[in-house]
């Protein structure tokens, strides 16, 4: 789909889109992470707010392994608007990936019992409390909370439309660029830059267009604070475009783990020690620039890729090898059934392509550790909390594709 010129610069858009939630949404909040793009968001969304004698809400997910310096920006972003803004930072017990591990495929931030090895003093101001919200359970996942506290802000507020102001612009991935155009979607009065996630509530992109020149640009113009440690991150040798702000241990995001040995090295021992193999990732990707296995795959010669394959599924922890036995079956099942291999059996080696399936390219998918099964265009599922009950239909599944034993 090609990209259209508005006939106005950015900042402009971004203005008038904010301004048409607000006279549209009797409850407005925005979701700031303390990043650079929610920053600009908060920022506009609270002048906006401020010029109407509005309230704005502001949810902060605080996911317990970020920088000491963004939990400063965030505190100097709430004192900033204190007098428009109604404050929900969250710090409750929510599993999340780590990708650095096999042995711990996700970990609980803010995990009761662990107060001594948490990254951070959970912030005073912050939502602790397990019974604050009527919709939360302990371990739920970061997927399932924020559209949820969306459906309880509209009710807490009168059960009137909602709109939640999300900083992500579609330059950073395919994925937020297809969140855009999808005609799919069900949208608030049409406007592509808006998402229906439950009837009486929507999530709105202002600044869906903007580049991370644009970003800038912003900060320099206006003179708006925003968080220092971009310029840590900058004198590290990141450029404009390699700057990103997420919890650590994430599939992609684990590539920046060696960051915080040179932003805050204090930090950097609490990460270390926080979750299983994370300074094992931070090394890896400091050494040789990867952690993901993105490199040649060799195998020995007494094997075949099916073979090596088997050897890995039994090397890993039972539950992270049949989590990929699910995965490689789905796989194979597409294929049967999409590409002639009707008898299930596939190739043992073959060309890296989409349309070509071999064990060699499951060899390299499980030596990446993609437990998403990016490589094969798999997702998460959308509703993690269901997950227990998805891998015992998929048992059953397995067995009545015929995939049993060691796949």
């Amino acid at each position: 789909m090609a990209k259209r010129g508005l006939g106005v610069d950015v900042l402009t858009a971004a203005r008038q889109r904010i301004a048409r939630v607000f006279t549209d949404f009797p409850n407005v909040y925005v979701s700031f992470s303390g990043g650079k793009d929610s920053g600009v968001l908060f920022e506009l969304a609270a002048n906006e707010a401020r010029l109407r004698g509005r309230r704005l809400g502001v949810l902060i997910v605080d996911l317990e392994a970020q920088y000491q310096l963004t939990e400063d920006y965030l505190r100097q972003m709430l004192q900033r608007h204190h007098d428009v803004i109604d404050v929900y930072w969250v710090a409750l017990p929510l599993n999340l990936r780590n990708a650095v591990s096999q042995f711990q495929p996700q970990w609980m931030c803010w995990e009761p019992g662990l107060e001594d090895v948490w990254v951070r003093p959970r912030p005073t101001e912050a939502i602790g409390d397990e019974d604050f919200f009527d919709f939360y359970h302990r371990g739920m996942e970061f997927e399932d909370f924020v559209p949820k506290f969306g459906e309880w802000y509209a009710q807490r507020n009168g059960g009137r439309m909602t709109a939640c102001l999300v900083g992500i612009r579609t330059q950073e991935s395919l994925n937020r660029y297809r969140t855009i155009a999808s005609t799919s979607k069900q949208r608030h009065d049409g406007l592509a830059w808006t998402t229906m996630i439950t009837p009486r509530s929507f999530n709105a992109y202002p600044i869906y267009d903007w580049r991370t020149e644009d970003i800038w640009a912003f900060y320099g113009r206006e003179r708006a604070p925003y968080n220092r440690v971009y310029d840590r991150m900058h004198q590290a040798g990141l450029t404009l475009h390699q700057m990103r702000l997420c919890q650590p241990y994430g599939d992609d995001q684990k590539r920046g783990l060696w960051l915080f040995q040179l932003i805050e090295p204090t930090t950097w021992g609490m990460v270390a020690a926080r979750v299983q193999g994370a300074e094992f990732g931070a090394r890896t990707a400091r050494e040789i620039g990867n952690i993901s296995g993105r490199i040649k795959v060799t195998k020995p010669d007494s094997l075949t890729w099916e073979q090596f394959a088997m050897n890995l599924l039994e090397s890993m922890p039972p539950a992270t090898a049949d989590h990929f036995r699910t995965k490689i079956a789905v796989f194979i099942r597409w294929h049967q059934q999409h590409n002639g291999y009707l008898d299930g059996v596939i190739p043992d080696d073959g060309p890296n392509d989409k349309k070509t399936p071999s064990w060699q390219r499951i060899v390299r998918m499980l030596l990446r550790y993609d437990y998403w099964c990016k490589e094969f265009a798999m997702a998460p599922p959308k509703n993690k909390g269901s997950y227990e009950a998805y891998k015992k239909r998929m048992k059953l599944r397995r067995e009545e594709w015929g995939f049993r034993g060691t796949v």
